[in-house]
């Protein structure tokens, strides 16, 4: 796929990436060219496979992926090139070592809600069984404090921010991480899991409970 022999790990991650892409297309959350997906390949060194920037995601080839190293650098000599936030999918592997797979999407209630509350610098959302979806949730009677970052084209200093607010959480807990994915205002949501299945399921909790928050403050201002 870029000139290398494919490993059988990187053409099964291939085939998933494609049907996800496939997925969020569908469901309004990676329209356009929008969007971002990857998952690690290596920990030693740390390597990404991950989208070519620019690619409708409801179409993804077999081709349509590039591998990048653990500053987002392709290390393969196809001249493919993924997008500038490829540092926060590398960033986001680098800080939680348990992380296999990171995926962005840019659906409407994520990008309106991450305006609504950038200046609070973070979304609560608490109470609803469906948190219950999140890795280390057991109860729906808990918070979860999504962070919110301003949208810069700096991806350097964006991703010194991020480092330094996941530096001042929480982290203790092995069990339960003090958030599961943060938004970039007006923007989207980036967020994690140990392997494909677990963040594409985090998408699916994170964008059912922002639609269910937007629509209850919408209830709520018209009563």
């Amino acid at each position: 796929m870029d000139g290398t022999l494919a490993l059988p790990v990187e053409t099964a991650a291939v085939d998933r990436l494609r049907a996800i892409g496939r997925e969020f297309h569908g469901r309004g959350w990676s329209l356009g060219t929008s969007s971002n997906y990857s998952v690690v390949t290596s920990r030693e060194p740390l390597e990404l496979l991950i989208t070519v920037s620019g690619k409708d995601k409801s179409a993804l080839g077999h081709d349509d992926f590039v591998r990048v190293d653990a500053v987002g650098r392709p290390v393969d000599v196809s001249g493919k090139k993924s997008s500038a936030e490829t540092l926060l999918h590398c960033l986001l592997a680098e800080l939680i070592p348990s992380v296999g797979a990171v995926l962005h999407t840019h659906s409407v209630w994520s990008t309106i809600l991450s305006g609504a509350d950038l200046d609070r610098g973070s979304l609560r959302i608490a109470g609803f069984e469906m948190l219950k979806g999140l890795g280390g949730i057991t109860t729906h009677d808990t918070v979860e404090d999504v962070p919110i970052f301003a949208n810069s084209q700096d991806m350097a200093s964006l991703a010194e921010e991020i480092r330094r607010r996941f530096a001042a959480a929480d982290w203790s807990d092995p069990g339960r991480p003090p958030f599961h994915g943060f938004l970039l205002a007006r923007h989207g949501l980036y967020t994690w899991g140990r392997d494909l299945d677990e963040a594409r399921r985090h998408i699916e909790i994170h964008e059912f409970l922002f639609e269910v928050v937007a629509r209850s403050r919408m209830l709520a201002a018209a009563t």
